[in-house]
C-alpha cells in the first residue's frame, strides 16, 4: 500500500486536474487505488468518501471566483445524488472478482471520452443561452450513477455534454458542476456506508486524499482561468487509458500477448493527439499575437511627410 504521502499527493494532483476541467479527481484517485491492488467498491468508496471534503472546498473557492451558476444548482445536485446512492448500491452488491472488469470498462471508456473530447472535439464556440431542465435532470442522473459504479464519471460525462453544448462559459461549466458534486458524492458515499461495513472502509486512504484534494482545490479554482484545459485534458484521457488498458483487456476477453499491438497503438494516438494539441495551441498564440499586432498598426496614426506644412 502507497505512503500517505504518496496518496495525499495523488489526491492532490486529482483535485489540480478536477479543478481545472470539471472532472477527473474521482477517475485519477480510483485508478491510482486499483493500480495498488484495493477492491474496486472500495476503491470507489474511498475517493466518494475524501470528495465530500473536496467538493465543499472547490465549489467553495469557485464560488470566491465567481464560477457557479446557481440556477443550475438543484437540478443537477439532486438527481445526481440519488442516481449516485443507487449506483454506489449497485456496485457494493457485486463481488469484487465481478466489479473489476465493469470498473475497468467504465474507466476505459471514460479515458477514450476524455482524450476524444479535449483531443480531436474541441469547439471553442460558445453562446450563452437557457440549458432546459429536462436536459440536466437526466444528464445529471446518468453522470451521478456512472460515477458511483465508475469511481468517477460525473465530470467527463456531465461537464464534456455542458461544455459540447456550447451554452454556458467553461469556468462556469467547471465551477457549477464542481459545486452540485458535493450532493453527488455525499449520495454516493451513504450507498457505499450502507453496502459496506465501516472495517471495510480504509479511512487512512480517504484521510490522505481528502488532505491532498483540499489543499489542492483552491489553487485549482485559480488555474482553471489560466491553464490550457484542452492540453491537461488530452494528458488525462491517455494516463487513463493505459493505466486500465491491461485489466480492460482481461475483461472482453483478450489475450494478454496478443494485447502488445493494442498498448503500442493506445500510446502513438495519445502521444499523437499531444503533439497535435501542442501545436495547435502554439499556432493559437502565435495567430493572437498577429492579430493584436495587425490592430495595433491600424490604430497607429498614419506618419506626416518631414515638410508636411499644417494648415490652420
Amino acid at each position: 500500500m502507497p505512503s500517505f504521502i504518496l496518496l495525499a499527493l495523488a489526491g492532490l494532483a486529482g483535485q489540480l486536474i478536477d479543478g481545472a476541467l470539471g472532472m477527473a479527481f474521482g477517475l485519477t484517485s480510483t485508478t491510482v487505488l486499483l493500480t495498488v491492488g484495493v477492491a474496486p467498491a472500495v476503491a470507489s468508496a474511498s475517493t466518494h468518501l475524501a470528495e465530500v471534503g473536496t467538493t465543499l472546498a472547490s465549489g467553495i473557492s469557485h464560488c470566491a471566483f465567481g464560477n457557479i451558476e446557481w440556477s443550475k444548482i438543484g437540478w443537477l445536485a439532486i438527481p445526481g445524488a440519488v442516481a449516485a446512492f443507487a449506483g454506489a448500491t449497485f456496485l457494493t452488491s457485486l463481488p469484487a472478482e465481478a466489479a473489476a472488469p465493469v470498473v475497468a470498462v467504465i474507466l476505459f471508456g471514460l479515458g477514450v471520452y476524455i482524450l476524444a473530447r479535449f483531443a480531436f472535439l474541441r469547439s471553442d464556440a460558445v453562446r450563452v443561452r437557457r440549458i432546459p431542465r429536462r436536459m440536466l435532470v437526466p444528464l445529471a442522473a446518468v453522470a451521478g450513477f456512472m460515477d458511483a459504479v465508475g469511481g468517477g464519471g460525473w465530470g467527463p460525462i456531465g461537464s464534456s455534454t455542458l461544455l459540447a453544448s456550447g451554452r454556458m462559459e467553461p469556468r462556469k461549466v467547471v465551477g457549477t458542476m464542481a459545486a452540485a458534486e458535493f450532493l453527488v458524492a455525499l449520495g454516493a458515499s451513504a450507498g457505499f456506508l450502507v453496502g459496506l461495513t465501516a472495517s471495510e472502509i480504509p479511512f487512512r486512504i480517504v484521510a490522505a486524499l481528502l488532505v491532498g484534494g483540499v489543499v489542492a482545490a483552491p489553487l485549482a479554482a485559480w488555474v482553471v482561468r489560466l491553464l490550457p484545459a484542452r492540453l491537461m485534458g488530452t494528458l488525462v484521457g491517455g494516463i487513463i487509458l493505459l493505466t486500465n488498458a491491461r485489466t480492460f483487456i482481461g475483461a472482453v476477453g483478450l489475450d494478454q500477448q496478443a494485447a502488445w499491438p493494442l498498448y503500442a497503438a493506445l500510446a502513438a494516438v495519445w502521444i499523437g493527439a499531444v503533439v497535435a494539441v501542442v501545436r495547435a495551441l502554439r499556432r493559437g498564440r502565435a495567430d493572437v499575437a498577429q492579430q493584436a499586432a495587425d490592430d495595433a498598426v491600424g490604430a497607429a496614426p498614419e506618419p506626416q511627410p518631414a515638410d508636411a506644412v499644417t494648415v490652420r
